[in-house]
């Protein structure tokens, strides 16, 4: 497996919570339980593809911009999140934020699987898509 793989199966789950999360109503224990487990799930992810994706591709001038604007959208993410844990999950504004998060999920794992990927595949060694693949499964999983 190499580190593209690794990410994209994180992705594909992300987009499932986000996208079951949008379809849920109220102040319910399965909204709140999808919000818990999609907060959980970007935090980890972030941490973790910031470390063993980003960082690797901060010194390279090929992907050195790219990488600074994904670990932006990070940021954005994880400002949403905390825009939901603030608002009452009954009321129509947590609805209309979570529809921004949707959004941007969607948004970001594209940019990320269509444009970053594809730069990253150049700027990275094959034996460094193994490992940077191997280290972010091991954190990935410690962190579960």
């Amino acid at each position: 497996m190499n580190i593209f793989e690794a990410l994209r199966n994180d992705h594909d789950k992300q987009r499932s919570l986000v996208d079951a999360l949008i379809e849920t109503h109220g102040d319910s224990p399965n909204r709140q339980s999808l919000m818990d487990n999609l907060k959980h799930e970007l935090e980890e992810h972030a941490k973790f593809e910031e470390r063993y994706f980003y960082n690797p591709l901060m010194f390279d001038d090929l992907t050195h911009e790219k990488a600074r604007h994904g670990i932006a959208e990070h940021h954005e993410l994880d400002e949403l999140i905390e825009q939901l844990e603030e608002t009452n999950m009954s009321s129509p504004a947590w609805l209309v934020t979570a529809k921004k998060l949707h959004h941007l999920v969607h948004h970001h794992l594209a940019e990320e699987e269509h444009e970053i990927f594809q730069l990253a595949g150049k700027a990275l060694t094959e034996a460094q898509k193994q490992s940077l693949a191997e280290e972010y499964n091991d954190a990935m999983n410690e962190a579960s």
